[in-house]
């Protein structure tokens, strides 16, 4: 298994450029996740630096108005956004996953209710609803609370896809002949079904990671999060309150924003080349079979 990931992962790396570009903009943002482990700052603290200090060799992001460096406050920012991004994925993921199998194989009446229940959850505005409950926490909704509520609405549509691909898989005749064998159902879509579907599964994980990440920085910004917790949000929030462009201190904002955009495309470029990938004919295309 191992073994052939790396034959994969060589492959992505040789033949295809988005998947090199993603691989070096999210190799840059995972470091700098990582320094936040070595910062001399704790994230909290306020006026531990010179203020509005602008980017140099000793801040290489400069500093706010609140006397934090930016670097640091951006390490620990990608680390929390990262986070969040995985909890939700992981959330989504089992239930789409879960939904997917049983509504695909089983069928008949369990096929109806759970897709009238996935079609519900399609619909639903989640955003409003969000804001909502963020009203209703009074603005403490933690990093956690807020990961675990996105990944209860973000599973529809990947559920679907997962119906699909198994709707198709229960025809062929290595499922009639497991089914004849007397395998249990479980068994069955475990075993036989969901090897077939992860790498759908993996494709919209990082889509669903894009998603997340990105209606976490649309309530932050809105203030509508715990914005004393770091992430790409909560930073922009902070300026906005301090009014870093009128005080000229854009670099506050440039921070995130060039953060942002690297991780964004790193996770986009990764999720198109994978989705890519995943196709056969595509794959044979590329190397030039």
């Amino acid at each position: 298994m191992d073994e052939a990931m790396l034959a994969v992962f060589r492959d992505l790396l040789k033949y295809d450029g988005r998947f090199r570009v993603a691989f070096f903009f999210l190799t840059l943002t995972l470091l700098l996740a990582v320094l936040s482990w070595f910062s001399p700052y704790p994230p909290t603290r306020t006026f531990m630096t010179p203020q509005d200090m602008p980017p140099s060799l000793e801040h290489p992001f400069g500093t706010n108005s609140r006397g934090q460096d930016l670097l640091w406050w951006m390490a620990f920012a990608v680390r929390n956004s990262l986070i969040l991004g995985v909890i939700t994925a992981v959330v989504s993921r089992l239930i789409a996953i879960f939904v997917g199998l049983v509504s695909g194989y089983r069928g008949g009446l369990i096929d109806r209710a759970l897709m009238s229940a996935n079609d519900s959850f399609v619909v639903l505005p989640v955003l409003p609803i969000l804001v909502l409950l963020s009203f209703l926490l009074q603005g403490q909704l933690s990093l956690v609370t807020l990961a675990l509520l996105l990944g209860l609405f973000g599973w529809p549509w990947d559920a679907r896809l997962i119906r699909a691909q198994v709707l198709s898989l229960k025809e062929r005749a290595f499922t009639r002949t497991a089914v004849y064998s007397g395998t249990p159902p479980l068994l069955l879509t475990l075993r036989e079904h969901l090897p077939f579907v992860l790498p759908v599964v993996f494709a919209t994980t990082i889509n669903n990671m894009l998603w997340s990440i990105g209606m976490e920085v649309t309530l932050s910004v809105l203030g509508l999060s715990d914005v004393t917790v770091p992430t790409i949000g909560t930073t922009i929030f902070w300026a906005n309150q301090h009014q870093a462009l009128v005080a000229g201190v854009w670099w506050w904002l440039a921070a995130p924003i060039l953060v942002a955009v690297v991780l964004f495309l790193g996770l986009y470029l990764l999720f198109s080349s994978v989705n890519e990938f995943i196709d056969p004919r595509t794959r044979l295309r590329r190397i030039g079979a």
